[in-house]
């Protein structure tokens, strides 16, 4: 990367400075007054070496670079387990091989930054069917959440990718473990309320077909009332980390499996595109719900509303936020700008760092304060209607307002829409149309 010299100058500042607190920590530590001795944050340059320092899988780091010269980050994340199979890094048991293959994918997908590849994934074991073959378990622990449902999902499919290669069998429910996984799903949900909640057709599909057996470690105190005492099932308590792996990763989710098994030509997944082309509301519950260059109405950050939490606009409703593409130097990932103004004018629900959830194109937002862009349109008790750029005018007429009109425009970046995989939308009527 070519930088001016003054920005070498600030990186190797930056670098040495790393250097000397990781020398003074390293001094203090040694003096053995800490729980360890050592210090627990290694160095990484980059993406694969933040891997293979949180996995300490020796020699992953430069495999990974040559993965991402040539394939989608999902797609490195799967090929990847191709290496593992063939022991380059040190594996010795089946076990061992899809323990790491899943854990390392896993970890490039959530960039090495959560703990989900360490503790979110409790173990992997192999099973056996009732004909005599074996099957993959992977047991997923609460941490997973963090992981997020793409990530969570192909955790899912990379163990299916490499179970396939060392000609490990799919895993075959009984009757009673599929009514299991409903009961225990749906009691989950009742706990912590997930984001989707399949209906018992479709989880009795998508358990009675998944080629793997998704596990996990109890999480919740309750306990299940039915299908109690089963005999591949190690616990009565309710496994948090395998309903969100269902609901949230798979079901959630399937768009992206679907994708990532046509380019990978992974064989056993045609029941989830099968599920996809249904009307149901399975259908409709992944990401790609864009269809045909229409635009609808998302209402799903109002479906998930607590009580007493401040609503903006409705969805796509009339004198809502504009959406204005770009960024500021401020806003960062994640993130959205509004003018000061709109803050003020909207009662100082808004500040810099809240987390609003927003219509598209991800989840939520946190917020920023932007001065360049448009704040909102208010009409004042005396009938006159104006817009406000500004916050010193917006605690001026605070107290005259009588309708807002509109609440100004949003800034969000292209990047935001390309990180989650959503059409980019049509930006309001703004300066850059005729600049």
């Amino acid at each position: 990367m070519e930088v001016s010299p003054a920005t070498a100058r600030y990186f190797e500042e930056l670098t040495a400075g790393l250097a000397s607190a990781m020398e003074l920590a390293a001094t203090a530590r040694a003096r053995g007054l800490d729980p360890r001795t050592g210090i627990e944050i290694p160095v990484a340059s980059d993406l694969a070496d933040r891997v293979e320092a949180l996995l300490e899988y020796e020699g992953i780091a430069a495999r990974i670079r040559e993965l991402e010269k040539e394939l989608s980050r999902e797609e490195a994340a799967l090929r990847i387990g191709d290496d593992f199979v063939a022991r380059r890094f040190g594996e010795t048991t089946p076990e061992e091989i899809l323990d790491h293959a899943i854990r390392a994918a896993m970890a490039l997908l959530t960039e090495g930054v959560v703990a989900a590849p360490t503790e979110g994934i409790a173990k992997v074991s192999i099973g056996k069917n009732d004909d005599g073959t074996d099957y993959l378990r992977i047991y997923y622990a609460g941490p997973i959440r963090s992981a997020g449902g793409t990530a969570q999902a192909l955790s899912v499919l990379v163990g299916d990718y490499v179970r396939q290669a060392l000609g490990i069998g799919r895993y075959i429910p009984r009757p009673e473990e599929v009514e299991r996984y409903i009961e225990e799903i749906r009691q989950y949900n009742n706990i912590m309320s997930l984001q989707y909640l399949p209906s018992e057709e479709e989880l009795r599909t998508i358990i009675g077909n998944c080629p793997v057996c998704i596990d996990g470690e109890p999480t919740e105190r309750e306990e299940v009332s039915g299908y109690r005492n089963l005999e591949r099932v190690e616990t009565n308590t309710v496994r948090g980390g395998m309903a969100l792996v269902v609901t949230e990763g798979l079901a959630l989710k399937a768009p992206k499996i679907v994708n990532n098994v046509r380019k990978m030509k992974i064989a056993g997944w045609g029941w989830l595109e099968e599920m996809m082309a249904g009307s149901g509301a399975f259908a409709k519950s992944g990401d790609d719900d864009e269809k045909g260059g229409a635009i609808r109405p998302k209402d799903k950050y109002l479906r998930d509303l607590i009580g007493g939490r401040p609503v903006f606009s409705h969805p796509m409703r009339k004198g809502g936020f504009r959406l204005r593409l770009g960024r500021s130097r401020n806003t960062g990932f994640a993130a959205a700008g509004l003018n000061p103004a709109t803050m003020h004018i909207l009662g100082d629900f808004l500040t810099v760092g809240t987390q609003m959830k927003i219509e598209r194109p991800g989840k939520a937002a946190g917020i920023a304060s932007v001065d360049s862009i448009q704040g909102p349109t208010v009409k004042l008790r005396n009938g006159e209607v104006l817009r406000v750029d500004d916050a010193a005018g917006a605690r001026r007429i605070a107290g005259q307002i009588d309708e807002i009109l509109d609440t100004g425009e949003i800034l969000i970046s292209f990047g935001e829409f390309m990180e989650n995989n959503h059409p980019l939308m049509p930006a309001c009527y703004c300066e850059e149309w005729w600049r």
